[in-house]
Formats: structure tokens, sequence, C-alpha cells
């Protein structure tokens, strides 16, 4: 096998130039479809095609039109004026907003009665303003709040994102205009992640390019890297194209992840090519000597980071998949780029063409040598030391709890939380969700008796418990189209004696609704266009979005029991249900894929190793400091999001790589005769150096996630730069002790390459 490996990077040392070709027709072959890469920004692809959860939410879209609802809200102290200026104000703004391309239409305090709704001496008038109060407007009559309905994306006339910003910009002009809802949040989350994506990029590479010239003071190998990280980009970018997948609200890393994984490859074989040139080796024969000692822990290493990413293909969060698949495609064509590259890049010409030491790593060397005593003396003792502390921090994993409000994955300054707080402080909830219950061709008195009964409980019953352990009720607002009939009706519909007159008065003031807000009634009782015959009663819904994950699950399970028992066809369904699912399964996402990660690793490394203890040492100093980050957060009462419910799987299969190549380098040496102290001593020099170096690496291009508007991504990058940091402390002492422990003292008898 060695000499099939030396056979193998001569000729690619002597095919060098054919290779730069290849990889030149590959990149420009993938420019094109790089350039058409699409977001997914549809929210039911944030879901397993086959979730239960999917079907009530298809249903509500198709019988309603749409379900997707924008609060545009502005501040009026003359909202309720008799002279009716303010209403008048409201009707203005309501046609202004209603006139943007894709919206369906609006419900506003002006709807039901035009001026008439703010006459102190109408029965009706006030009824009507009871009802949509916190809805329409706050309580005390100051804010003002017009419900945009949205089109259906599929079928708008413009992107959602165009229709959002026209929406925000009419509302810029008010006194503290705002938008707010669902639908602004999730193109604000998919804004952020687009310019993330530009900017992380960029700014990933220009650090790492610094980071590598302090490192090694040459440029030529500044530039390699890049090239070997730009061309991966391009293979991966067309890649998702060709394979038809689009990015998602966590692509904005795909950049910054592959940049990482290709300069921490690129760097084990700056070192190796540096010690061949000390020892005198030409520079083809130094670029041969990295492909025999580093073409199979490369391999492993690339392919341990794609089962590592490939792991959250069973996460139940789809852009959590989604970027799992992506990651895995960019690990694997880094294993493509590197030998079409290198060769090339690193033999043009002879202008700078050897990496040199950083100044003061002398320093370097002694820390090294030390740390090699260390283990050679003291290997329990290191072991106890690094094993104690992380167990007990560890065990705060179990406090882990889920992070359910949408806002927080948003900068405490940005517009969109901003408006949330408004919006919960005097309107009561931004949180939209609906009731879709069966009903007949003919609303009915009886009908909307049952209806009312419904609303009724669930304005009373469903409650929750704030922070000081009093219920508070839990839903903020309950509205359908049974309260503007019955209010809006000029007796009270109890008392009419007779049913024909009463379903007469009923079906009058459902045609008056029908001719003032057309949109509102389709939106509230229509028929199902797949199901012809079949109609739909819709209730909305609003609650609190800022509050704990329990509180939100518990407000949907009673909204759901109480429904069911009046209709037991009711579904429940919604953004705000929908979004509460999503992140609710983040917990056991992570441990799932985490031990699945950490499963098909270690089956990797026995088939890499041919030892099943080497490949069970190589994960321990890697799993643990995973652990015991995820016990931090516990402990510090740091929530789970989309961000943190990655790190797991993705920091395993990151931080193994350094494992791969110490092992490696290790049964190299012992395979050489020497003993497991001196053999630890060797690769503490070597590859301890390089672990080194691509560990600063990776921290420093993960720092510029912490960039980011999108909390998820801070959080992502925070946590992966701790675990790879952890993992390399264990890489450095923990796995040399391990392997001090556990290896017999004695000559190793030659192994196959391969496996190194």
């Amino acid at each position: 096998m060695t000499s099939w490996l030396q056979i193998a990077a001569t000729r690619l040392v002597a095919w060098r130039w054919a290779l730069l070709a290849v990889a030149a027709v590959l990149s420009i072959a993938a420019w094109p479809a790089s350039r058409r890469v699409e977001f997914d920004r549809s929210i039911e692809n944030m879901f397993p095609a086959e979730a239960p959860i999917l079907a009530p939410y298809a249903r509500l879209k198709r019988v309603f039109g749409g379900n997707e609802v924008v609060l545009a809200v502005y501040e009026d102290a003359h909202l309720l004026d008799p002279s009716a200026e303010g209403i008048r104000r409201v009707a203005e703004v309501s046609k202004r907003l209603q006139a943007i391309p894709g919206v369906q239409g609006v419900l506003s305090l002006d709807r039901p009665l035009g001026e008439l709704i703010v006459d102190p001496k109408s029965k009706v008038a006030a009824a009507l303003r009871n009802i949509f109060s916190g809805y329409t407007h706050s309580r005390d009559g100051r804010v003002v709040s017009v419900a945009c309905m949205l089109d259906d994306e599929k079928s708008a006339p413009v992107p959602r994102r165009e229709t959002i910003d026209r929406l925000r910009a009419a509302m810029d002009s008010l006194p503290h205009g705002m938008i707010a809802g669902e639908p602004v949040m999730v193109v604000d989350g998919f804004r952020y992640v687009e310019e993330d994506g530009r900017r992380l990029g960029v700014w990933s590479t220009i650090l790492l390019a610094a980071t590598i010239v302090l490192l090694f003071r040459s440029l030529r190998w500044v530039l390699i890297p890049i090239a070997v990280v730009q061309m991966t980009l391009l293979l991966t970018r067309a890649a998702l194209v060709w394979s038809g997948l689009r990015l998602s609200m966590v692509s904005s890393m795909l950049t910054a992840i592959v940049t990482v994984v290709g300069v921490a490859t690129v760097v084990h074989v700056i070192v190796r090519f540096r010690e061949s040139r000390e020892k005198g080796d030409s520079a083809p024969e130094a670029i041969a000597r990295c492909g025999v000692l580093l073409a199979a822990p490369i391999m492993w290493a690339c392919s341990t980071d794609a089962i590592g990413f490939l792991s959250l293909k069973q996460a139940r969060v789809g852009p959590v998949q989604d970027f799992g698949v992506m990651m895995a495609i960019g690990s694997l064509l880094v294993l493509l780029a590197t030998p079409l590259l290198i060769p090339g890049l690193a033999l043009w010409g002879k202008r700078d063409l050897d990496p040199r030491r950083v100044w003061g790593e002398s320093f370097l060397d002694r820390q090294l040598r030390a740390s090699a005593r260390w283990v050679e003396h003291f290997p329990g003792r290191v072991v106890m030391i690094s094993l104690a502390p992380a167990v007990l921090l560890a065990s705060g994993a179990w406090r882990l709890d889920v992070e359910t409000d949408f806002t927080k994955n948003f900068r405490a300054g940005s517009p969109i939380v901003k408006s949330y707080d408004f919006i919960e402080t005097h309107l009561g909830g931004a949180g939209v969700w609906d009731i879709v219950l069966p009903a007949e061709e003919k609303i009915t008195w009886k009908y909307l008796q049952k209806v009312n009964i419904l609303e009724q409980r669930l304005r009373e019953e469903v409650v929750v418990q704030d922070a000081q352990g009093d219920q508070r009720p839990g839903l903020t607002k309950v509205l359908s189209l049974a309260d503007g009939v019955i209010a809006g009706a000029p007796l009270d519909l109890a008392s009419v004696p007779s049913s024909t007159i009463r379903n007469g008065m009923i079906s009058a003031g459902l045609a008056g609704m029908r001719s003032r807000m057309p949109v509102f009634m389709h939106a509230l009782y229509s028929e199902d266009p797949a199901q012809p015959g079949r109609y739909y009663f819709r209730i909305m819904l609003r609650s609190r979005e800022r509050q704990p994950s329990a509180a939100k699950r518990a407000v949907i399970e009673q909204v759901q029991k109480i429904s069911r028992e009046e209709f037991p066809q009711a579904e429940v369904t919604g953004f705000f249900v929908l979004l509460t699912h999503l992140i609710d399964s983040m917990i056991q996402d992570q441990w799932r894929t985490f031990g699945i990660a950490t499963l098909g690793i270690f089956l990797m490394m026995f088939v890499a190793m041919r030892s099943p203890m080497l490949a069970l040492l190589s994960l321990v100093p890697n799993a643990l400091p995973i652990i015991v980050v995820m016990g931090l957060m516990g402990w510090l009462h740091l929530k789970i999001n989309m961000g943190a419910a990655m790190i797991a799987a993705v920091s395993m299969g990151l931080a193994v790589d350094s494992s791969v190549h110490y092992v490696a380098a290790f049964r190299r040496a012992r395979a050489q005769g020497l003993r497991t102290a001196e053999a630890i001593g060797v690769v503490q020099q070597s590859v301890g150096r390089a672990m080194i170096f691509s560990t600063l690496a990776l921290i420093v291009g993960f720092s510029v996630l912490c960039t980011s508007n999108f909390v998820p991504t801070i959080y992502f990058g925070v946590l992966v730069s701790l675990s790879m940091l952890g993992g390399l402390a264990g890489n450095l002492m923990l796995l040399p002790a391990l392997l001090r422990l556990t290896v017999r003292d004695r000559p190793a008898p030659d192994e196959p390459p391969a496996a190194s």
C-alpha cells in the first residue's frame, strides 16, 4: 500500500499541470449553475413532507386563499375621536396598504361601519369596537392595527419580500409605524441569511488569509487554501442546483464552514511540506511526501466531516436537514479540490516557495515537548484531571430547554424585535394562528351559537401561568365571523323568537359584510376548492409570541382539547403552531443526530484503523468537550435554537479530524519501531503543531459568524469554536494519555498505510 501511495503521489506531482487544467475546466463548467442557487423560503419545507402537522396548514391555505397575516401598526391619539378624523386616516392607510401587490385584503376598524364606528351613541358601533379591540386597535384607542392578509406566495403577483418591503415603507412615514407577524419574521430572517452569506464569506476568507500569513509568512500558501475553498464552493453550489436543493434559513454558514474546512485541510499540508523542506527534500519531493503521509488521513477526515453533517439529515427541522446535505457535499468536494490544485499551485514558479516559521514558534516547541513529558510520566493524572470536571459540567445538559420565542433569533435592536415588543405591549400578542371548523353551506343561528360557545370557552378556559405563578388568559384575542354578525345585528339575535327572522337577519348581515369586506369574508368562511360542497369556518386567534416554550405548548394543547370537545373535526394550525412545533423538536434532534454522528464516525474510524480500541479512544477527546459545552448551556440557562441544535453532530465531525491525523501518525511512528512515549513525542511536534494551527484557523473562521444578524448563526459559531477548542485540548493531552495507558510498550507490526 505504501508503494502504491508513493506511485500515486509521484504521479500527482508529474501530472500537476493536467490536474490544474481539470480543476479549471470543472470550475468553468460549474460557474453558470453556481449563480442560480435559490433560497427556499417556504415554511412547509421546514418540515418533513409526511409530517401530520402540515395537512391542516395546507387545508387552511387552500380553503381561505392563504393564511398569512401581517399587522401594520401605528400610533394615533385621535383614532376614536367623534370627529372621525382618526378613522378617516385609518381608511386612507388601509386603502394604501391594500393597493400593495401581494396584499389580498385588509381588516381595519373602518371596514365594518365606516365613520359610524366612532359614533358614541351607537350601540352597534360600541359592540364592534369592543370585539375588534386588540386586533384593529388597542383597548385605549391610541394604537391602530391594520391586519393585511397576504396572497398565497405561489400565486402572488410579486415576491413575498417585495410585498413586505413595500408594507414597511408605507408604515415608516407614520408615527411609530411598523409591521410584524410571522411572514415578516420569515422574510427578515432570510434577508439576514442572504446578507450574512455574502459578508461572512468575504470576511472569513480575509481573516483566515491573515491567520495563515501570520503563521507561515507566505503569500503563496495564503492563495492555495483560498483557491481550494473557492473551487469547492463553486462545485458545491453547482451540485445544489443540479440536485434540486435550495438554500435554507441556516445556509448563511455554508461559505464560512466550507472555508474553514478547506483551510484546516491545507494547513496540515503546509506543516508537512515545511517539515520535508527543512529536512532537505526538494519541493516536488516534499509535495509527494505530503501525499504519502496525508492522503489517507485527509480522506478519512473529510469523510468524518461528511458523516457528522449527514447525521443532520435525521433532524426533523427541514433547514437543518438541507444544511447537513449541503455541508456533506462540500466536505467531500474539499477532498476533490485538494489533489487537483495543491501540487500545481505549490510548485508553480520559484518565488515564495516555502512557508516559514511563525515568530515565537520556539515557545510552541517547548510547550509541546512539555505536554509530551506530562503524558509520559502522569497519564493517569491527565485522564482524571480531564474527566472529573468534565463529567460535572456535562450534567447540566439535562437542564437544556428550547427557545420557542422566534424573535430571539434576531438581535435585540433589529426592526422585527422592536415591532414585536411594541405589539405585544399595546395589542396583547403578535402570535397569529387559527382554528378551522367544518361548516354548512348556509350559516344558521344554531351554528353561530355553537361557535360562540367555543369562543367563550377559549377566552375563559385557556390559561397560562406568568412569571409570578399567577394565571392569565392564554389567548389575547379570539375573533371569527360569528362575532361580527352577532355584534353587527340591529337586534339581540338570542331574543328574536322566530328562527326564520333570526336566520334572515344572519343572512342579511353576512351579505352586508360580504359587500363591505369581501376578502375578510372569504378569509373566515369559504368552500374547499378541492372538495366542492365542503365548507369551512375559521376562528382567528392571537397569543403572546414572546413567552416560554412550555407556555406555548400548554396554550396549543388547551385550544386543541377545547375545540375538539365542541367540534370533533376541528383543526388547530397556523404559523404560531408550526413554529412552536418546529423549534420544540430541537433537543431530541440534537441528541439523536449526535448519537448517529458518533456511531457513524466510530464505524468509519474502525474501518480506517482496524482497531475498535483506537476508534473508541479517538472519539473520547472530541465527544467530551461537546457534551461539556451543552452542559454549560444548561447550567447557564442558555436555550437551544436552530444553530445550537446542530453543533453537537457538526462539532463531532470537525473535531475528530485532529484525532484522525494524530492516531495515523502515532501508528506510523510505532510501525517504525518507536516506543509509545517516543511516538507520542514525535507526533506532538508534527501533528500536534498542525492541529494547533488548523484549530486556530477554524476558530478564526467561525468567529466571523458572531457578526451575523441571525442569532442561531452566532450560537453556532461560538459553540462550535468552544467545542473545537476543547477538542484541541483533548487531542493534545487526553488522547495521548489514553494511548499511553492502553497501547502496550512494544514495537507494533507493520500496518497498511491505508489505515493511516
